[in-house]
């Protein structure tokens, strides 16, 4: 099987909040600023650090995560990338080791070194055993050494130089400053179409990477292969599916649209924000986002309920995840207790809450066949319906959300990847 180089770096950490993103944000950019084609992916099923990456990068940024895609399709989206790439990145998720499939499983699968990200901070000498930790912790990952975030003075990097083993590398040390800050709120950062100065802030992070250790590191040449594409039999032509798509409702997996493309469906977006109608359409998409954030727009464009109302009595399909179902709840209120009414398809109160909520792989069994997905939310529904089928987390014997079914609505907190079963979307999308 033929195979491309490509030289290519997996950004790990020690845990959550290390700056895992922020660096490789900091170093799409640098590269980028060189003139660099620079692909990034995210480990995970994020939906906004690769708005950041992308942002960085000027190209589009993928999810990519064993259990909810599989290994081969990872690996058809990484050759694809190395056709075109000068450098790829791919940021990991949480812990190197944490989760079962891990960043380092997917760093081990596809043979990419691994650079750990370490916020300094509050250590000195042990950042060196952290680091030696790390790299001899599973003996088949690449270890290409460890990065010390946020470091104070001369004499801290000196402390963390001198502990560092031998066989481990210190790739750089990054100062502590306001330059290397992203800003966040309660499901993560902030999406970059919302922050006026976000290029600068970024190219402010591709200038301290400049000048610091790791703008001369080696990222070594990766073999990528491609795998034997499926064919599917069935197909979506003929079919037409609009998508609500604005600062409310975002949450769109590229993998989803590339598939619905493939298989013939004509895709329109509209924005319940601003639209007064929906495109005449079969199917009604309406992915998660933050609704909460624009409880008054949402609740008095009434010409929009009417619409979505009028497709919904006419039983046709609507598929409402997560931010995309409590709209179509009866309310929804905000952290500071405002609440506001929604769209009433269904019933059921949401509530946004700065603790709890939901995190996790879950697969969700419906009618049509199950499909793999995620779940990522801080608010709770009540009054609801009853479920016809509950999620099934990928390693937790626990049911998972609960998924509603009403005319022709599927609606659940769940974010479904749709390449994870074609078979199934197909079923859903043309009943």
């Amino acid at each position: 099987m033929t195979s491309l180089h490509c030289p290519a770096l997996f950004i790990s950490a020690i845990a959550s909040g290390q700056g895992k993103t922020t660096i490789t944000a900091g170093l799409a950019r640098y590269y980028r600023n060189q003139g660099k084609t620079v692909f990034v992916f995210k480990t995970g099923p994020d939906y906004l650090d690769p708005l950041i990456l992308e942002k960085a990068s000027g190209k589009p940024v993928e999810q990519i995560d064993l259990w909810m895609m599989g290994a081969n399709e990872c690996r058809q989206q990484l050759y694809n990338a190395a056709t075109k790439a000068d450098l790829m990145l791919v940021e990991g998720v949480m812990g190197m080791f944490d989760g079962d499939p891990s960043g380092a499983d997917l760093a081990e699968c596809f043979n990419l070194p691994v650079a750990a990200v370490i916020d300094a901070r509050s250590m000195a000498q042990t950042f060196g055993a952290i680091a030696s930790g790390l790299a001899h912790y599973r003996d088949k990952i690449d270890f290409a050494g460890a990065i010390a975030n946020s470091t104070g003075s001369q004499r801290h990097r000196d402390l963390i130089e001198e502990s560092m083993p031998d066989d481990v590398k210190l790739l750089a040390c990054l100062p502590k400053q306001d330059d290397m800050i992203l800003p966040h709120r309660h499901l993560g950062l902030i999406n970059p179409d919302e922050i006026n100065d976000m290029d600068q802030r970024l190219d402010n992070i591709a200038n301290v990477i400049a000048h610091s250790d790791l703008a001369n590191i080696q990222i070594p040449n990766v073999a990528f292969y491609p795998t034997d594409t499926q064919q599917h039999n069935t197909n979506l032509k003929g079919i037409h599916i609009a998508i609500a798509k604005d600062a409310a409702f975002s949450f769109i997996y590229a993998g989803n649209i590339r598939l619905l493309q493939s298989l013939g469906a004509k895709l329109s977006y509209f924005s319940p924000l601003q639209d007064n109608s929906i495109p005449d359409c079969d199917v009604l998409w309406l992915p998660g986002g933050y609704p909460e954030l624009h409880l008054n727009q949402l609740q008095n464009n009434q010409k929009m309920h009417t619409a979505i109302w009028q497709h919904f009595d006419a039983k046709k399909v609507i598929l409402a995840e997560c931010g995309g179902m409590l709209y179509a709840q009866e309310t929804l209120t905000d952290l500071t207790g405002n609440k506001a009414n929604m769209l009433g398809l269904i019933s059921g109160d949401g509530i946004m809450r700065e603790r709890g909520g939901c995190q996790g792989m879950q697969s969700a069994p419906l009618p049509e066949g199950e499909i793999r997905g995620h779940a990522h939310h801080r608010s709770k529904s009540e009054n609801t319906m009853a479920a016809i089928a509950f999620g099934k987390r990928a390693k937790h014997p626990a049911p998972g959300e609960k998924i509603i079914r009403k005319n022709g609505l599927t609606a659940s907190y769940l974010h479904l990847y749709f390449p994870s079963n074609t078979r199934a979307i197909v079923k859903l999308f043309k009943p």
